[in-house]
């Protein structure tokens, strides 16, 4: 049958299809690579920009969710791009934005003018990253071509993702923050001439218009969801402030909803999730980031401050925590094609599941080290590497070819949301827990403002150089003992909510794929291709 894509304009020769692949290939990987290191090497500048700058914890906070919050917004409407104009304009475009605000970022000079260059470049990077996908998704159509470029993919992406920090700090320590983004303004160059001349021209026919009304009752959804969390904590969860911001993310959502089904053009196709293997590979998107990936953001400071590890020790000890997501993923395609999605994105979040457990244990052993949390580590970083690129691999070849961008959209607007809201989630938690440790073991006549002030200090690291009223604080405890098991309760507490979170949506994801793979979608689906 005919497909329903038609290209724009004819495509290379197959003799020169090796070598036109490769150069996208390599342009893909570099884009990835340079998409994961903003997301994880920023975390590691965090200490030195809030020194600098004298900025608060919740600007910190929102230097990191900036970026996740702007490539949220951007996913689905970058699906709806590449399905209408094509991937490769959107590509070249989102690409060439990406280094300039990378440039942008690195030349800020506050902390306003760098959330704002986050936010720009979080825009840019996630159609950045909605172009790989689809890249992947049509120009590598043999089985294993696929494979292989999914694999590579993933592989890069891990390594931006879990040596960023140590990356950051290398930059840092040479040559100084700006670094961690400038590196991609330099980057960005070379990487469009191997996009240029590796990426097929194409648009599809069938292709929709922007969905303006539902693009933007997601965001503010995400955006006031993640406002309340991240203030929370201050407001307080339970007050007027917190509750009618809440309530605005609810009212959002629901005109989402509304949004979507009245249109004739829904940015969200919510019939692929009659697909069983859509949905459960969904669960997995959804799984790695309530665990994995929002612990990253905070895993840098339990090593040097909970463990008493200089950046250096800290960044080897880390290691553990990421290597094997780069050794793990072409197993986890292996897995695949021998037992199918439905056994290998479960099995990958249970093991996810049991490393943050694993993690829990050893971080309350008689004496906690790099040694006591190895295990857990080791079997987390395995788990994100055998669930992360099935889930994207399974979430596009679940629906059809026209539709592998807003698949694409979906599955990483999944990833984005969850990951800006768990990190700011995360973060509560990890307050909370410290602030319950400091009340039981600090007098109750502190102030409650000092022990938050506190608290926020700790989450930051900084447990050494209390300032102001808080030098009564430190008085107190002059050897920072209280602090750091403070420190590390909280960190106790952010390891079982990351092991019940990601093993409940391994369980939803099993329950899904039970349902089977004979639907009415899929049928008319396979019934097409």
């Amino acid at each position: 049958m005919e497909s329903a894509e038609r290209e724009s304009s004819k495509c290379v020769p197959r003799r020169f299809a090796l070598s036109e692949n490769s150069f996208a290939l390599s342009a893909i990987c570099l884009t990835s690579l340079m998409f994961g290191l903003e997301i994880s090497s920023v975390p590691v500048t965090l200490p030195v920009l809030q020194r600098m700058f004298d900025g608060s914890f919740e600007d910190m906070q929102w230097i990191v969710n900036a970026y996740t919050l702007a490539v949220t917004s951007i996913l689905m409407a970058t699906g709806a791009l590449v399905d209408r104009f094509g991937r490769r304009i959107v590509f070249l475009v989102s690409l060439a934005l990406f280094g300039v605000t990378s440039l942008l970022c690195g030349l800020a000079q506050g902390v306003p003018m760098l959330i704002v260059g986050r936010a720009l470049q979080g825009a840019s990077g996630g159609a950045m990253l909605i172009s790989q996908v689809a890249v992947l998704s049509h120009q590598f159509k043999a089985g294993s071509e696929r494979a292989r470029g999914f694999s590579a993919w993933g592989v890069f992406l891990g390594i931006g993702l879990g040596f960023g920090p140590t990356i950051g700090g290398i930059l840092i320590d040479r040559l100084g923050w700006e670094w961690v983004f400038l590196i991609h303004a330099l980057l960005a160059p070379p990487t469009f001439l191997l996009l240029w001349f590796g990426v097929e021209k194409s648009r599809h026919s069938t292709a929709k218009a922007l969905d303006g009304p539902g693009i933007i009752t997601l965001s503010l959804c995400v955006f006031a969801l993640v406002f309340a969390i991240t203030r929370g904590p201050e407001k307080g969860f339970t007050s007027t402030y917190t509750l009618l911001i809440l309530a605005g993310a609810v009212l959002a959502f629901a005109a989402f909803i509304r949004a979507e089904r009245v249109s004739k053009q829904p940015m969200f196709d919510f019939s692929v999730f009659r697909s069983p293997r859509f949905s459960g590979a969904l669960m997995g998107s959804i799984g790695m980031n309530f665990s994995f990936w929002p612990f990253m953001i905070y895993i840098p400071i339990y090593f040097q401050v909970g463990l008493g590890y200089d950046p250096a020790i800290a960044g080897l000890a880390l290691l553990a925590y990421t290597v094997p997501t780069l050794i793990f993923p072409p197993l986890g395609e292996r897995i695949v094609a021998r037992f199918g999605p439905a056994v290998a994105i479960p099995a990958g979040l249970f093991t996810i599941g049991l490393g943050f457990f694993l993690m829990k244990l050893g971080s309350i052993a008689t004496h906690p080290s790099a040694w006591t949390m190895l295990p857990g580590c080791v079997f987390a970083g395995a788990g994100l590497g055998l669930t992360n690129t099935p889930v994207t691999n399974t979430t596009t070849g679940a629906v059809s070819a026209d539709r592998a961008g807003m698949a694409s959209g979906i599955d990483m607007t999944a990833r984005m949301l969850t990951l800006a809201v768990n990190i700011a989630l995360m973060g509560a938690i990890l307050m909370a827990g410290i602030l319950a440790q400091l009340r039981a073991h600090l007098p109750v006549s502190v102030d409650a403002t000092l022990l938050h002030q506190l608290a926020e200090k700790i989450v930051a690291g900084d447990v050494d150089a209390p300032r102001g009223g808080l030098a009564t604080l430190h008085a107190l405890d002059p050897s920072g003992t209280i602090l750091r098991t403070a420190l590390t309760h909280g960190f106790g507490w952010a390891m079982i909510y990351g092991g019940i979170g990601v093993s409940l949506l391994a369980s939803l994801s099993v329950l899904i794929f039970r349902r089977g793979a004979s639907t009415p979608y899929e049928a008319r689906r396979h019934g097409d291709s």
